[in-house]
């Protein structure tokens, strides 16, 4: 009887320190920017964040027209009733290849996809953007994106003041804004996501379309978006010290001299964005690094494939990414 009575406290005892312990252990983290990606190489980044069970049910029916931006975008609904984002134009190829990358490393995205040719049915006739590349009611090279499952967007953050300055996951994050070439870096081009289930707040840069082109802005069709041969031929890492880093992207306007006047505050603003491609520590650099080398070749072409690049261009613009991991892993 004694024995059992032991026994019965030694449990109760085990319990309420496994009880204990419970409670003392920390909560998870409310503000995320990134997760760990677990196992890189098996990240199928044809589909990307979505996964191929994700993908949107065309024809699609129209909703509204979005102004913003500079790229033509509206509201549609597929045919099981998801809500999607379409955006057409020079922008709608390298932003899903950039969600992609960002994604098999463990950084936030919203799901995109691209469709070479989508069916939009209920199209008005006084769209005021993008007729240009709709025909018969059928757009080319439409991308298509909704926000993180079960969340909501909440606010904008920025990149000067946020939660995560001067971590290791936020300084591959600006790694990887310079490795695609992302020159359009404004804090509007950042979104909160809150799950409205757990309380947690996603940090997610929305806009990518300025990617895989020039190092800052360009006049001209496009302003240096999707270019691949500015993209080959611009330079990735410009400085390289004992504990820091510079990158040349994002990069001012060189605009300033032909427009003069008109470009002054489209150079100041560019100027300004710079330092987040700039002095950047050596070992978080040589991190993210570790975390695009774990990529295989053919992941990386996938990424490009999901845009409807032409096999050409899909071997040329991940000949180009394969030799800045490289460059990281030279640190």
């Amino acid at each position: 009887m004694r024995k059992t009575i032991t026994k019965r406290l030694q449990a109760g005892l085990l319990l309420l320190l496994a009880n204990s312990v419970i409670a003392q252990t920390p909560s998870s983290p409310k503000a995320l920017i990134w997760i760990d990606p677990g196992d890189i190489s098996s990240k199928n980044l044809l589909y990307g964040s979505g996964g191929q069970g994700d993908q949107p049910h065309p024809p699609v029916v129209f909703d509204k027209e979005d102004s913003k931006g500079s790229n033509p975008k509206f509201d549609v609904h597929d045919q099981n009733g998801t809500k999607w984002k379409v955006k057409l134009g020079v922008e709608a190829k390298p932003e899903t290849v950039a969600t992609r990358l960002l994604w098999a490393v463990g950084y936030f995205t919203e799901e995109d996809y691209l469709e070479p040719e989508l069916k939009i049915d209920g199209l008005p006739k006084d769209l005021q953007r993008g007729r240009n590349l709709i025909n018969a009611g059928e757009a080319r090279d439409a991308r298509l994106k909704h926000h993180p499952k079960r969340a909501e967007k909440d606010d904008e953050w920025r990149w000067r003041k946020n939660p995560f300055s001067g971590t290791r996951e936020f300084n591959g994050l600006r790694v990887m804004m310079s490795l695609i070439n992302n020159w359009d870096v404004k804090d509007e081009n950042n979104a909160i996501y809150e799950d409205k289930q757990s309380g947690r707040q996603f940090y997610v840069v929305t806009d990518l379309g300025a990617s895989f082109g020039s190092i800052g802005y360009r006049l001209g069709p496009g302003r240096g978006k999707g270019d691949l041969g500015a993209y080959r031929g611009s330079k990735f890492i410009t400085h390289v010290r004992k504990d820091y880093v510079d990158f040349s992207s994002p990069a001012h306007s060189t605009v300033i001299g032909i427009l003069g006047i008109f470009s002054i505050p489209n150079f100041v603003t560019r100027m300004r964005l710079r330092w987040i491609g700039r002095h950047i520590p050596r070992e978080d650099a040589k991190w993210i690094g570790s975390l695009l080398a774990q990529l295989k070749p053919a992941q990386i072409e996938d990424a490009f494939r999901s845009a409807g690049y032409s096999d050409k261009d899909v071997a040329a613009y991940s000949a180009v990414v394969e030799k800045r991991i490289a460059e990281l892993g030279k640190l």
